[in-house]
């Protein structure tokens, strides 16, 4: 009876991945949006194997066969739950993409096609391409005694085929398998088919077609595309050799990742069952774990599509800017308006750049004793380290904590932790055990007055990029008491040791779960008093079973629980007597909800967090994460508006069923849309209107006086920044060969004309 009250941890997951499939499939969602939303499902659900199901995997082969705490299932059972529902969205996914591209070609003439539906003239042209730009890229292999099965690279997509040799005089002669890489990024993914405007093929599928002429010494019996999928979560504390120092550990933890064993295979075209069987073998691969695929394997050419469609804006969501913060005059310096009261941004609605101006305001002013940070994630062109650079060159002390495990941005982390080591900066890579997910800065002055503190605690990630694409909030204070917990911080961390004890912040691993369960428990004795208990969180997920436990504990006893959880949620609400006095919705919109806010309380008790952590047990125990109080009444007032404005969308809100399935919000009243309303308030803070609401009387500059915000091509990863670097390092080549061409015919136009006057 008790395990009805929880929800599988993965499959809670899958759950959330499907709102993001509904994205796609809404009709509301501008169509270039969907195909957005097409892609950001298959790499969610790619990093999910390589994460998630590359740790059950593991757990798989573990004596022990241990069960998960919640629902008690064992990794095998909780790996078949998933093979089925995986399917299930496998098939969805197929059909909302052949759709969409149905609609891309009757609405946008742009269609991609096969042989079979090119005039003679344009196959002659494509087996030219082929044969010239294509062909001489290709590393194609046979799989035999003498040439052993070839690795295959995490998520690259293949050609195979069963290859019979041509000469064979055997009646029933034995097929071999022939492989070929299709993106080694040589070459152009989308192909454009000329003297008709709007047709394209996919390399991989003229890769595919020509397979013959790759493989001349054979026939093709049978050939489809694949990829395979590699396990990517390794413990890099586990295989930590004290030999190297640390970054150069986790350089060596990467290449191990990308050799790791492979946890799915997908293919896109009938295969003999023989066949499949021995890439089963090859790859030591389960069979369950094999999915045929009818859409491409690999769904970044959608963006390309984008990139060609941009001239039409109604295809793409209305443009929006991160206003400016109107609790910040940007032509002051900001330390005094922080020092005079807290401040708070609000991303995306608010831009970043108060934050950003005041690091390099601390890096200049001379009061400025010393600059401390933890960072996670950072953009690839990161203006703050930038600031940090500065701050070391002007003789500050700059302590910087960078936390090399953040999964699959330890290369980015790790070139930077370089870049401020060879700075000055004093750099320290986290802790034994434990990441360091806080966002926490400290920026300590002297002055005549003696030690001043100003703190920045954050929710999302010191990252300009992803300050436009993500919901997450930023306190600015100088409150002492604050300022002086935040220090302690950092001496722990700096001495590889973790905060025990505080007053105000919450700090994990040691005083965050048991503050939290300790507040909760506080409410739940209010509602068995007779007073109205209250409880509200804005999460990413929630896992953590202590915590469950508790929030159930607090249904029981009648206090009000309202939630806003973006992904998983292991708990299920609405059952009458445990947990019908919580109400949980999820968004699932434009930006991604990222903002961690807890809400203990009504009225004159009322306590309010931000936080980096989420309840999840691998954040409250087993990383370092801040919480910080918000003292100041008119934040408060904002992050409480901030919130009801979520928990009364009914146009991007999911609410969670009794069954654990979720619902959109049925509604008579007007539509509200959470992100957007948001985003209108912060134009109008400003005396601006958001632009679908602007009469032509509106004035064309913006509100916000810095580079207009990224469209969609420079926020996807199409090309990463060293191509652009490498494309813009050409241009210039090409520019400087250009210019010496000129000059070099303008010496020579000037000897001949010396020489025509002597």
């Amino acid at each position: 009876m008790a395990e009805k009250l929880y929800e599988n941890r993965e499959l809670s997951w899958l759950k959330f991945n499907e709102r993001v499939l509904e994205e796609a499939e809404d009709e509301r969602t501008p169509f270039c949006e969907r195909l957005s939303f097409m892609s950001i499902f298959q790499t969610n659900l790619d990093e999910f194997f390589m994460v998630r199901v590359g740790s059950l995997h593991d757990s798989m082969l573990l004596a022990n066969n241990p069960k998960e705490n919640k629902t008690k299932m064992t990794a095998e059972e909780q790996l078949e739950a998933i093979r089925e529902r995986v399917k299930e969205l496998n098939r969805r996914k197929d059909n909302v993409y052949q759709y969409l591209m149905g609609r891309l070609e009757e609405e946008q003439q742009i269609h991609f096609v096969n042989f079979a539906k090119l005039a003679e003239k344009q196959a002659i042209y494509l087996q030219r391409y082929f044969e010239s730009e294509i062909m001489p890229l290709l590393s194609p292999i046979t799989v035999s005694k003498k040439q052993p099965f070839p690795f295959i690279k995490n998520n690259e997509i293949c050609a195979v085929a069963v290859l019979v040799p041509k000469n064979s005089k055997a009646k029933n002669p034995k097929g071999r398998i022939g492989i070929v890489p299709c993106n080694n990024g040589m070459f152009r993914r989308m192909i454009q088919i000329p003297d008709v405007k709007g047709y394209y093929m996919l390399a991989e599928e003229l890769i595919l077609h020509f397979l013959p002429s790759v493989f001349q010494g054979y026939n093709v019996v049978s050939k489809s595309l694949i990829r395979v999928t590699r396990n990517a979560d390794i413990d890099a504390d586990k295989v930590y050799d004290e030999e190297l120092n640390y970054r150069d550990h986790m350089a060596e933890v990467i290449k191990q990742r990308r050799k790791l064993t492979p946890i799915r295979m997908e293919y896109t075209r009938d295969l003999d069952k023989q066949v499949l069987t021995q890439m089963k073998n090859f790859l030591k691969i389960d069979k369950d774990m094999i999915f045929k695929i009818k859409s491409p394997l690999d769904m970044s050419f959608l963006f390309d599509i984008q990139d060609i469609l941009r001239h039409k804006s109604e295809l793409f969501f209305e443009r929006r800017i991160p206003q400016k913060s109107p609790m910040l005059d940007e032509t002051r310096p900001l330390l005094p308006q922080i020092i005079e009261e807290d401040k708070l941004l609000s991303y995306p609605y608010e831009s970043i750049r108060p934050f950003l101006n005041m690091l390099t305001e601390a890096a200049g002013d001379p009061d400025v004793v010393s600059i401390k940070m933890t960072l996670y994630r950072l953009a690839k062109h990161s203006k703050v380290v930038e600031a940090l650079v500065e701050a070391a060159e002007n003789g500050k002390q700059v302590d910087v904590l960078v936390e090399l495990k953040a999964r699959f941005d330890e290369e980015n982390n790790i070139g930077w932790s370089r870049m401020l080591e060879s700075a000055g900066c004093h750099v320290i890579y986290g802790l034994d055990g434990l990441k360091v997910h806080s966002k926490l800065c400290l920026i300590t002055r002297k002055t005549d007055k003696g030690v001043q503190y100003i703190t920045q605690i954050g929710t999302g990630n010191y990252n300009e990029k992803t300050a436009r694409l993500y919901t997450d909030v930023c306190l600015m204070t100088a409150d002492e008491k604050i300022g002086a917990e935040a220090a302690r911080v950092f001496q722990a961390l700096s001495l590889g040791e973790v905060v025990k004890d505080t007053e105000h912040l919450l700090v994990a691993p040691k005083c965050l779960q048991n503050k939290v369960i300790d507040k909760i428990e506080r409410e739940i004795q209010i509602a068995k008093d007779g007073g109205e208990g209250y409880l509200a969180f804005k999460l990413n997920s929630l896992t953590d079973k202590k915590i469950i436990d508790k929030l159930i504990e607090a249904s029981e006893a009648g206090v009000k629980v309202e939630m806003v959880i973006r992904g998983i949620n292991c708990l299920l609400t609405g059952i009458p007597g445990k947990t019908d006095h919580i109400r949980v919705i999820s968004i699932v919109g434009r930006y991604l909800e990222h903002s961690r806010i807890y809400v203990f309380g009504k009225g004159a008790r009322e306590e309010m967090y931000i936080s980096s952590a989420d309840f999840m047990t691998r954040n409250t125990v087993r990383r370092v994460e801040v919480a910080a109080p918000i003292y100041d009444s008119a934040l408060k007032d904002r992050l409480r508006a901030m919130i009801r404005t979520e928990l009364v969308d009914n146009v991007k809100a999911r609410l969670q069923m009794p069954d654990g399935s979720y619902a959109y919000i049925e509604h008579t009243e007007p539509a509200i849309d959470s992100q957007e309303q948001l985003y209108r308030e912060a134009y109008e803070a400003v005396g601006a209107v958001l632009p679908r609401y602007a009469d032509e009387q509106q004035p064309e500059e913006e509100p916000e006086k810095e580079p207009e915000a990224p469209k969609p091509k420079k926020v996807r990863k199409m090309k990463s920044d060293d191509e652009v670097v490498k494309e813009d390092s050409k241009a210039k080549d090409d520019k400087a060969k250009d210019s010496k061409v000129k000059e070099s015919k303008a010496k020579d136009s000037k000897a001949k004309d010396s020489k025509g006057k002597k």
